[in-house]
């Protein structure tokens, strides 16, 4: 397959996987429809068609097809993790009483925190319901455990907020369990349905979970040091007293009379007009924020070490340019 060179590695892998793409996006079409509840597929569709680039699903697409898998179920593991994604940004946006996602309305704003949360939890039984039809036992394990690490992510993120005793260890255990979990079930089950030697499975796990934690990282850095093109609105997570690792590492160094605006701005939740520019002034100070981009690119070279274990195939440098994607937005 001949592909633009100069396509973004999520477009290459759209390119590449479009055909499994397409069947992933009949069957979320089909499971998330309700006889009794028109409103399930009304707010789900709003998400769901809101124009994301699908990353999570491609990934066990592209697991599985670089493992040689030539059966039906990868599809219903694609749509699997779908669901469990959306079900986890519909109860994120009322947690945050987020009021838009990617440049539109979120659902909780446009129904109800109710409605959201509801509709999530419908998605979740969805998912568990595709799980079962593959047969597999070992994906269920898979799938029900990072469903459950996502939550404790969420709640561990919840307690840690505005708490300036936050490690960076902590920190680490947040992002594998609100993002880098879903990232790793979703590649290490696409080996599994593959039946994939278990070297490779592994490998394929340690690419998930290392990608994931870039990811995050990235993002995170994104609400600091992005631009318009990034779609992110920068503070938001400096409002919101949400403690990344720019903040981490800003505080483990501040002096007393820093301490004191960390503690009013994130302890207390007390922010003043030019607090934002001057939490700046002292990642750049400390040079927090391009610490935290050098260890975003270890873990994206950690995701593509971790490659050097599966088969050779196209879908291989795909996935390892993924790698080198996460990182690039910070230029």
């Amino acid at each position: 397959m001949s592909l633009d060179a100069a396509t973004k590695p999520h477009e290459q892998l759209a390119e590449y996987l479009a055909t499994d793409m397409e069947a992933v996006n009949r069957m979320i079409r089909a499971r998330m429809a309700s006889e009794h509840a028109p409103r399930i597929p009304e707010v789900t569709a709003h998400l769901v068609e809101a124009g994301g680039k699908r990353l999570r699903p491609m990934l066990t697409l592209a697991a599985a097809r670089l493992c040689g898998y030539d059966g039906p179920y990868h599809v219903h593991l694609a749509s699997t993790v779908e669901f469990i994604h959306t079900a986890t940004l519909l109860h994120d946006d009322v947690v945050d009483e987020s009021d838009q996602r990617r440049g539109r309305p979120t659902a909780n704003l446009l129904w109800d925190n109710t409605s959201s949360v509801l509709v999530g939890d419908y998605l979740f039984a969805r998912s568990f319901q595709l799980m079962v039809e593959t047969g597999s036992l070992r994906v269920l394990d898979i799938l029900a455990n990072a469903a459950a690490t996502i939550a404790e992510g969420e709640v561990l993120q919840l307690t840690a907020a505005r708490n300036l005793e936050t490690t960076e260890e902590i920190y680490l255990k947040v992002v594998r369990g609100k993002t880098a979990a879903l990232f790793s079930a979703a590649t290490e089950v696409g080996g599994v349905i593959a039946g994939a030697d278990e070297a490779v499975v592994k490998a394929l796990f340690d690419y998930g979970d290392a990608l994931g934690i870039s990811f995050q990282i990235v993002d995170d850095l994104l609400d600091y040091a992005g631009t318009e093109a990034t779609g992110k609105d920068i503070g938001d997570d400096f409002r919101e007293g949400k403690l990344t690792l720019p903040v981490i590492r800003a505080v483990a160094a501040a002096d007393p009379s820093e301490r004191e605006f960390w503690t009013r701005t994130f302890g207390k939740g007390r922010i003043a007009e030019g607090d934002l520019e001057t939490a700046l002034a002292l990642f750049a100070k400390y040079d927090t924020l391009e610490a935290t981009r050098r260890d975003a690119v270890l873990w994206a070279d950690r995701a593509k070490a971790a490659l050097d274990a599966v088969p050779e195939h196209d879908l291989r440098q795909m996935l390892a340019d993924l790698a080198d994607y996460v990182v690039a937005r910070l230029r």
